[in-house]
């Protein structure tokens, strides 16, 4: 009997090492994966943008503009304000047929628009409200609310708050009425849908008249959800940390955790952040390369809304004092970082008197910041309709004369 020679031993397989990123190339990469690296894409314009970001958050505050006209600013440049409306809202006349719409609003990293696309990649946190009953214990009687608020969605067409019957009791403003809050449970479980607004108002419709039809049915699962979710944040953030993705729509961490190794990101090592992290492979493939834009940015604008992540890639610390009491604040009302050569370099707490935009306060880093600083407060009172600039205050007085000099170089 001839003897079988054993096969000889494979060696066994290690895992192959994360790649490794310096912190600049980190920067760059989170830079150019919100679209302020590079030429901007103006054929795909703000819902290219939108569908890039996967969600811009809404916010009632508005000063130089609101927020989410600033995003698009931010990238694109001087868009028309009301281009921006346009792209996002999808109008249906009572009695049309309605209009695909673009985007829809829900609860993401905040309330935000979203692309149509994504609506069924949210069915898990639509089926998370269904099954905590959120808002119904506030209600007298909520199954009553609610299908008079169906009922008259089906019969009248696409309606604010108002029109259904009005928001608040007559009360303080979070008093809101039990129509209000059945339609915003319907919001919420997906039964109603927001795809426009008018004068800064929800319209509601309902879903399944609003979402086009493969979107609507297009029942998937929370793993294949949550998997979508981190992929998409991977690719806008261009890399992050587990508490970075898990930021970006608000989801935890355990989610995440489940779904990362499918979610086709791959691991990298980041110099300085001490933690495991993940990048877009399409990110790694190429060096980021190109322009920096030079812009003010919204306290809401994805590339710095999770503060902690601001810090550790721009060394930069910022906080929204909207809500602290005015002899508590720093910065201002609504301090606005500057983006300039790929750094975060100042902030200025911008406010509007007629046609005059006014810089009520204004740090900055060195003087190398001051004629970028210059710059974007021209740019962004052009943008909004303002033919002069003041400087009220600046917390350098030798900064301040430089940003004075600069600013009537640019007038004259």
């Amino acid at each position: 009997m001839t003897a079988v020679t054993p096969p000889p031993p494979q060696p066994e397989l290690q895992p192959q090492p994360a790649t490794a990123l310096s912190r600049d190339d980190a920067r760059r990469m989170a830079l150019r994966a919100q679209g302020l690296l590079g030429a901007p894409d103006r054929r795909a314009g703000v819902r290219g943008m939108l569908r890039r970001l996967g969600a811009v958050q809404l916010d009632t505050i508005s000063v130089l503009a609101r927020s989410h006209e600033l995003v698009p600013y931010a990238r694109l440049g001087a868009v028309g304000r009301t281009g921006v409306e346009a792209a996002y809202w999808t109008p249906n006349p009572v009695g049309a047929r309605p209009a695909r719409p673009h985007s829809f609003e829900y609860w993401s990293h905040a309330a935000c628009i979203l692309p149509i696309e994504e609506w069924p990649h949210f069915a898990f946190r639509r089926r998370a409200y269904r099954a905590k009953g959120h808002r119904w214990h506030i209600m007298q009687d909520s199954e009553r609310s609610c299908a008079a608020v169906r009922d008259r969605l089906k019969a009248d067409g696409p309606l604010t708050t108002s029109e259904l019957g009005g928001g608040r009791k007559g009360g303080e403003w979070w008093d809101w009425s039990e129509t209000k809050i059945a339609v915003e449970w319907l919001l919420d479980t997906g039964e109603v849908v927001c795809t426009e607004r008018r004068g800064w108002k929800r319209v509601y419709d309902l879903a399944e008249r609003a979402v086009p039809d493969a979107l609507l049915h297009d029942d998937l699962d929370d793993t294949e959800c949550l998997r979508r979710l981190v992929a998409q944040a991977g690719t806008a953030m261009g890399v992050a940390t587990r508490a970075d993705l898990a930021d970006y729509h608000r989801l935890k961490a355990e989610q995440v955790d489940a779904v990362i190794a499918d979610s086709g990101l791959v691991p990298v090592e980041v110099e300085g952040w001490g933690k495991p992290a993940w990048a877009d492979p399409a990110a790694l493939a190429a060096p980021p390369r190109g322009r920096h834009r030079t812009t003010l940015l919204s306290p809401f604008d994805s590339l710095i809304w999770d503060r902690p992540r601001t810090e550790r890639i721009f060394g930069f610390t910022h906080r929204l004092e909207a809500y602290v009491p005015r002899p508590k604040r720093i910065h201002g009302y609504f301090a606005m970082p500057l983006l300039a050569g790929g750094k975060l370099v100042g902030r200025v707490d911008p406010a509007r008197e007629g046609t005059t935009l006014v810089a009520r306060q204004v740090s900055m880093r060195n003087l190398k910041a001051v004629r970028p600083m210059a710059e974007a407060l021209h740019e962004a009172a052009t943008w909004v309709g303002c033919d002069s600039l003041r400087l009220d205050r600046c917390d350098d007085p030798k900064l301040a004369a430089a940003l004075h000099t600069e600013l009537t170089r640019m007038s004259g």
